[in-house]
């Protein structure tokens, strides 16, 4: 009887070994071990059926933690390709994708996805060049004497309205940020309190082209700093600010813009809000040129428009702007007022009034390729009436064929 109880046990042990090297992967001591079993005990059999019902148990529970911690037998992104289970991180794998090729990677672990791989990894892709109105309309491919960067040009003699250059000066653009000019003369004229404190809210934030600010929302300051940092550094929450505490509100501060630019016979001019950042405010360099001459009446936008820098005191905190024409800084210019402007649709712009060589010139340009053009533009423009100094002396015309 003890004899026989041992055996079993033995046999047993025997079926309990043989699995266990079978789950580990070592099937040569697996029946080598089998073997040997059955040469020793014959009656035992029917016991092992027992023993391996015990076995397959566990071995489903160390396939279930095996697949938390193993590399996961998964489909990839487009679903084409399959990993096995059982392959260990880093190690190279065959993988049979879609179409029956396969081809080797290496297993990811389960610990990294790979979708918060690729999320963290740099993606570098060439941003597509987008033209501006003017370059769409090919005015940039006018010819013009000085070979000037911009699509439109204009320069007179603000004495005597005469016309010493022009290029494409009829072609209706995008004006950006020469937008602020008019909305300093609405205010301007209208004799409000500069004094008056105005606050920056999420009204004024810029939901067009998504710009940034150093004017967070809370800021207060008077009327009149608005004013300078609008005109000064063509700060667009300070300018959308303006029009919104207008009385009336900003629908009536823009129909008095419109209603101002009919006044001053500016017929192809069109506004739709006080900042520029919209594409749909409209202007020609003729009805700018006659802006110009008007807003440089005023003393107060001569001053703001030409300061070379303002400093604003937050309490906690100063912020110091500069103006963003930097002609303004150059000793070898005499500028009387001016204003830049840029969005991708209308390119770089800029208008100014200036003394050259004794002369009192308003100069005009729009859509100028290059952060640079618009101001080179202006020297050569300064380089020609110097060069060319005199009571009458003008420039060549261009005028747009066709």
């Amino acid at each position: 009887m003890v004899k026989a109880v041992g055996r079993i046990q033995n046999a047993l042990l025997g079926a309990t070994l043989v699995a266990c090297l079978t789950w580990l992967g070592v099937p040569q001591v697996a029946q080598a071990a089998s073997n040997q079993g059955k040469t020793k005990v014959v009656k035992s059999q029917k016991k092992v059926p027992v023993a391996k019902k015990s076995t397959q148990r566990e071995k489903v529970a160390q396939r279930k933690d095996v697949s938390r911690k193993s590399p996961v037998a998964s489909k990839s992104r487009s679903g084409s390709a399959k990993v096995a289970a059982s392959s260990k991180a880093g190690q190279r794998v065959k993988v049979q994708m879609a179409g029956g090729k396969a081809t080797t990677m290496h297993a990811v672990s389960v610990k990294r996805k790979p979708e918060t791989r690729q999320q963290a990894s740099v993606v570098r892709a060439a941003i597509q060049h987008r033209p501006s109105v003017g370059e769409s309309l090919g005015l940039r491919e006018k010819d013009d004497a000085l070979e000037f960067n911009s699509s439109v040009a204009l320069v007179i003699d603000q004495e005597t309205n005469e016309v010493l250059f022009s290029k494409n000066d009829s072609a209706v653009l995008p004006i950006a940020s020469l937008t602020k000019l008019m909305t300093g003369l609405v205010i301007a004229d209208a004799n409000l309190d500069m004094n008056e404190s105005i606050t920056i809210t999420s009204d004024d934030i810029d939901t067009v082209k998504g710009s940034r600010s150093r004017l967070a929302v809370g800021t207060t300051l008077s009327r009149g700093e608005m004013m300078h940092l609008a005109l000064m550094s063509s700060e667009n929450r300070a300018a959308h600010a303006l029009g919104r505490t207008y009385p009336g509100g900003l629908r009536e501060f823009v129909r008095l813009m419109n209603q101002k630019a009919a006044s001053l016979g500016m017929a192809d001019t069109h506004y739709v809000e006080p900042t520029g950042l919209s594409s749909d405010n409209r202007s020609s360099a003729r009805d700018l040129a006659t802006l110009v001459s008007v807003a440089y009446e005023r003393p107060i936008l001569r001053n703001l428009s030409t300061s070379p820098g303002y400093e604003v005191d937050l309490g906690r905190r100063t912020l110091q702007y500069i103006n963003s024409n930097r002609l303004i800084r150059n000793s070898d210019w005499d500028i009387g007022l001016q204003k830049t402007g840029y969005i991708s649709e209308a390119g770089r712009c800029l208008v100014m009034q200036a003394k050259v060589a004794g002369r009192q010139l308003i100069m005009v340009f729009l859509d100028s390729a290059g952060k640079l053009a618009r101001v080179q533009d202006a020297e050569r423009v300064r380089r020609w009436v110097e060069l060319h100094n005199g009571p009458r002396a003008t420039m060549v015309r261009h005028q747009p064929q066709g």
